[in-house]
């Protein structure tokens, strides 16, 4: 039995140091959620005294333990012990909780603060990236540990998870997924504290999490947030289980010491209150009249927990360099993996494998893959359980399942939201390039850690096929319409709907080389034309988002198309058309709206005149495309939704064919 390191006395006393610091914060900054920190103060001493392996003069050590606080909203608490722990955070850092310009904002944001190791909020998120971040440190475990050397995947991840986080279905998805796959390393602390901000949990909630987590798999176990030597027990078993994940459900109050707001929902997202906290003070034995207050022997003991920590730290460094002593190449390997180092030639050799081939641009993005993952080891990924269909299933490798992390290939199953949250915790991890493949229209269920991956600028890669109406016969429901049009809006995602295989190789090496966010891949089912490009074409052309791919005589041509995808094709043979009629046009593929954007204004008047007429042809919503240009535009697309049928005839009936884009834009220049 795991026995206290510390006094029940030193315990409360830490314990009240953390409560009080979140409540001065959130006070202070007259905004925030006091409710949380308060009863899981004594948890969250407990966990950092007692078993978290971190060390803050080394914050990214990479066999440190991982600690997640999905129930964001209660940020001051993880904020006031990265203070008490020594990392690169003042006491002013927590006087300005949610200012303007401060490194403590209203919910932790990856790397705001040295040891904050994702962004949580949206509930479930965090506790998704957690599963995400063991996945891949058992992969590393698997890569670089040899039989006497366990130097890399020795270490858990911790989360502290809200009745939110157990509500939301992004965790089901990812509980679901982790109890399959036997993630011993995952101790998750479950805060039942039985309260939301309508009010009590039985307002909705009911089920019985206990049972519903053994059905996951997992192991389960029980403790009072206040018992410490039962709390310290629980971890203890949770540590000592190696072959499922654990979750200890741990009963605490909301609010813990106030004598009028304790488990009470006002609590969970307003301060106390001037008058209250005071009180609150009292109530716990704590000094009323200061604020921000650590004791000297409060500060001491986690100066003496540093210095322990600092010392297994060195031990492992030195069994690290024994390490990289003993087996130079397996270094080697691990410097690359760790800067993901990609191969100088690596769009020469992506461009030679799919070379003049005309076919569907996933089946393109299918032999790329396959290059790509001899070449970058980094690379992993898989898909929502269509790998057939989305072409994304590296044959040459293993897929992970459990007891076996050699492998590179994922099955996430049918869980798209828990796919894109666990990617971005395998990005975090470090070292790692991970993809996600679904339907185009199913990226609606993985919105928001698409976002949030643009918002923590992690290297993950969306591969999206049956990117419209083409896929045909499976009808409207599977038929993207507003779908790239609306992922297009997401800040630092990056966009990319290949023509042909030319656009798709250089797609996924910028992809690949991209480490300062997402990108998305949207892919035909359907096949596409080789096309023929100008004498002067360089594939580089490809990562300006927008290139001439069929010039005009004319330095001002009376009309410029631009298309993207499958629609390039229709584009050029339309061109013909118009040509014949005495036009003067120009084709411009565009790949990448958002890499067009971020050109020069120069380059885009050159491929773009001011005095030119324009038309759009994209086989989706057409309301965005108005700012691409000043010019005059036409913007042939769709703004309902489609239909089932072939796709032949779906080209037809909405009039996407050469014949009915050509007199579009003739009867349109006709006004």
């Amino acid at each position: 039995m795991a026995v206290l390191k510390c006094t029940e006395d030193i315990i409360k006393r830490g314990a009240n140091t953390i409560r009080f610091l979140s409540a001065d914060g959130v006070q202070k900054a007259n905004s925030g959620h006091p409710g949380m920190p308060m009863g899981m103060a004594d948890v969250a001493f407990i966990l950092w005294t007692h078993f978290l392996k971190f060390n803050p003069m080394v914050p990214d050590w990479v066999n440190r333990d991982r600690f997640v606080l999905s129930a964001g909203h209660g940020s001051m608490l993880l904020y006031s012990m990265l203070y008490l722990c020594g990392y690169d955070v003042t006491i002013e850092d927590l006087k300005s909780f949610r200012q303007w310009g401060s490194k403590t904002p209203g919910h932790p944001e990856y790397w705001c603060l040295p040891g904050v190791e994702t962004t949580t909020g949206p509930l479930g998120q965090g506790f998704a990236n957690g599963i995400g971040m063991a996945i891949a440190s058992k992969i590393v475990a698997e890569r670089f540990n040899t039989p006497e050397y366990n130097v890399f995947g020795d270490h858990k991840v911790y989360a502290i998870v809200s009745d939110g986080d157990i509500m939301e279905g992004v965790a089901c998805e990812a509980a679901s997924l982790a109890g399959h796959l036997g993630l011993g390393n995952i101790i998750y602390i479950y805060d039942d504290n039985r309260i939301t901000i309508e009010g009590k949990t039985d307002l909705t909630f009911s089920e019985n999490v206990h049972k519903r987590f053994e059905a996951y798999g997992w192991q389960v176990l029980n403790a009072d947030a206040y018992d410490y030597q039962g709390f310290i027990n629980a971890v203890e078993a949770a540590i000592n289980e190696n072959d499922k994940p654990s979750i200890i459900i741990t009963k605490s109050h909301i609010g813990y010491g106030s004598p009028n707001k304790q488990d009470n929902a006002e609590v969970h997202g307003a301060p106390l209150g001037e008058e209250e906290l005071k009180l609150s003070k009292r109530n716990m034995g704590w000094y009323e009249d200061k604020e921000f207050f650590v004791p000297e022997d409060i500060k001491e003991l986690f100066n003496e927990r540093v210095k322990e920590l600092t010392e297994e730290y060195k031990k492992w460094e030195i069994k690290f360099n024994e390490w990289k002593s003993k087996y130079p190449e397996l270094y080697r390997e691990w410097l690359k993996f760790v800067n993901k180092e990609v191969p100088d030639n690596l769009e020469k050799e992506l461009l030679e494998v799919v070379k003049d081939a005309s076919d569907a641009t996933r089946k393109l993005s299918g032999k790329v893959i396959q290059k790509a993952a001899d070449l970058v080891p980094n690379l992993v990924g898989g898909s929502a359980d269509l790998a057939p269909s989305t072409n994304t299933y590296m044959r040459a490798y293993e897929s992970i399942s459990q007891g076996n992390f050699r492998g590179r290939n994922f099955h996430f199953g049918i869980r798209e939201h828990a796919m894109g949250s666990i990617l971005n915790g395998v990005s975090l991890y470090g070292g790692f390039i991970p993809f996600g493949a679904t339907f185009l229209v199913f990226s609606d269920y993985m919105r928001p850690p698409i976002r949030l991956a643009a918002m923590m600028e992690t290297q993950v890669i969306y591969v999206f096929t049956h990117d419209s109406i083409f896929i045909g016969e499976d009808g409207p429901t599977h038929q993207p319409i507003e779908q790239i049009a609306s992922l297009r809006l997401i800040p630092n995602l990056i966009d990319f709907r290949p023509a042909d295989w030319v656009e798709v190789a250089m797609a996924w090496a910028y992809a690949i080389r991209r480490k300062d966010g997402p990108t998305a891949l949207f892919l035909t089912r359907q096949k596409v034309p080789a096309l023929e490009r100008d004498s002067n074409f360089s594939p580089d052309d490809v990562l300006k988002g927008g290139y001439i791919l069929s010039n005009s005589k004319k330095e001002v041509p009376d009309v410029v198309i631009i298309g993207t995808g499958s629609e390039v094709n229709v584009a050029v043979e339309a061109k013909r058309i118009l040509d014949e009629k005495g036009l003067d046009v120009r084709v411009i593929s565009m790949p990448s709206v958002k890499l067009f954007k971020q050109q020069d204004d120069n380059y885009k008047k050159c491929l773009i005149p001011s005095d030119s007429k324009v038309v759009v042809v994209e086989a989706g919503v057409t309301s965005l495309w108005k700012d691409i240009t000043d010019s005059s535009t036409m913007v042939i697309g769709i703004d309902r939704f489609g239909a089932s049928a072939p796709y032949k005839v779906l080209a037809e009936k909405f009039g996407f064919t050469r014949e009915s884009v050509a007199q579009k834009i003739l009867n349109w220049l006709s006004k």
